[in-house]
């Protein structure tokens, strides 16, 4: 049996029965953390892993993933100020094996004996040296072309530095034929954002975007409510408004 412990976790091969930090890496951050001076934690990483005691104990944390050749001056425009980072989580991050399978889309159910059910870190999340505040949703349908409903949301800026923000559209189909989704993303817009500026984001929806799919009917439209969201991430500061669409 070979005892030697890679520092790489994923790819051929490299299947992992937890989500634990390989070796003795969470020893290391318990002893970091007890010295009690300002940690920042990086994670160099090719799935998710546990990041509890990171996210309960580090001032802040960044995901890093497989960077490449650049990744090292990159994370120093981040660590230095010289660039305002506005990435976001492409999955959700569990907060324990248990929660495996863990998506945004998945149907709402209750919450585990042990801890919430909710990610510890949800898909579409992702912070910076700013922040952004949400307001003024407003939901409209529209007969023009292919487009059926209009939605718009105005962002502001509340922080102390320029900044992007990535602005989420989630969609709920409220009754349909076949059993829906909690909420389905149907668009993004990346703006930037100057300090104390309020900028207005507007989307588009078609009937394809609203369709459900069946095997008699393949991608089909169905009349009804449809509850539209949005917000920076797929749980945080979702703004709603409920509309029938015909």
């Amino acid at each position: 049996m070979n005892n030697h412990i890679s520092d790489m976790d994923c790819g051929e091969g490299y299947d992992r029965s937890t989500l634990k930090l390989l070796g003795k890496q969470e020893e290391l951050l318990q002893r970091i953390y007890a010295i009690g001076k300002p940690v920042v934690t990086v994670y160099i990483q090719g799935r998710p892993l546990d990041m509890n005691l990171a996210a309960e104990k580090s001032n802040a944390l960044l995901t890093m993933w497989y960077p490449g050749m650049e990744g090292g001056s990159a994370l120093a425009d981040i660590l230095w100020g010289d660039y305002n980072p506005s990435g976001r989580l492409l999955i959700s991050i569990p907060r324990s094996v248990g929660q495996i399978p863990v998506y945004y889309s998945q149907p709402q159910t209750g919450d585990y004996v042990e801890e919430s059910a909710k990610p510890l870190y949800s898909f579409g999340y992702g912070l910076s040296y700013t922040q952004f505040e949400y307001s003024n949703l407003q939901v409209e349908t529209v007969s023009k072309m292919d487009t059926v409903c209009k939605v718009t949301c105005q962002v502001k800026n509340i922080g102390t530095y320029d900044g992007d923000e990535v602005v989420q559209l989630y969609v709920r189909d409220e009754v349909a034929s076949i059993a829906p989704a909690s909420k389905l993303l149907k668009g993004f817009q990346k703006v930037h954002i100057n300090k104390g500026e309020t900028r207005q984001v507007i989307f588009y929806l078609t009937e394809r975007d609203l369709s459900v799919y069946s095997a008699e009917k393949g991608w089909h439209f169905e009349a009804g409510e449809f509850t539209m969201m949005v917000g920076g991430s797929s749980n945080e500061g979702i703004l709603q408004h409920r509309i029938w669409i015909k």
